[in-house]
């Protein structure tokens, strides 16, 4: 082992997060199912959680309550949720409900998945 080696970069953790897609049409019906599926992501070892609403095209206040729940239990475990919401009805939702100031929304996988720690 040479000791003049330098190391190039840091080495990032890998994350690996936890993905729950949401239906097409979340209301009063399936909410429930949805948010309890929603929660049960959140376990010790997972650090993130994706709701997946890129292919929702409609989510009601129940569904929406259910992503401010799942909001409440990042912060107590410690994790963090991003949100997938298009533009459209359901980001029209949760910007007129207040939800788009509270949760991370981002409007693709992509975005969400390369995105860094929330500050």
């Amino acid at each position: 082992m040479q000791d003049d080696v330098q190391p190039v970069g840091t080495i990032q953790p890998l994350v690996v997060p936890e993905i729950v897609t949401f239906p097409a049409e979340v209301d009063v019906t399936n909410s429930d199912v949805v948010g309890w599926a929603l929660l049960a992501a959140f376990r010790p070892e997972v650090t993130v959680v994706i709701a997946d609403l890129s292919r929702t095209e409609f989510c009601d206040s129940t569904g929406i309550r259910w992503l401010m729940i799942a909001s409440n239990q990042a912060v107590c475990t410690g994790s963090e949720l991003r949100v997938i919401a298009r533009d459209g009805a359901v980001r029209r939702a949760l910007h007129v409900l207040g939800a788009d100031q509270t949760l991370a929304l981002y409007p693709d996988i992509q975005a969400a998945l390369t995105a860094g720690p929330a500050g």
